[in-house]
């Protein structure tokens, strides 16, 4: 019994998981973040061409 409790407190599988976990939440936030700063841009840009154009 003790040794598998060991075996239980030693086994960091499951902490790398969650690691690589936060890391893909993090990438996604930062692509999310760049989409909408981006995006804000780019309809801006359409905008005054359009305004330009008329």
């Amino acid at each position: 019994m003790r040794q598998t409790i060991k075996n239980f407190i030693r086994n960091e599988s499951g902490a790398t998981a969650i690691e690589y976990g936060l890391i893909a939440s993090l990438i996604a936030v930062v692509i999310i973040g760049a989409a909408s700063t981006l995006g804000s841009k780019i309809s801006n840009t359409f905008s005054q061409v359009s305004n330009q154009l008329r």
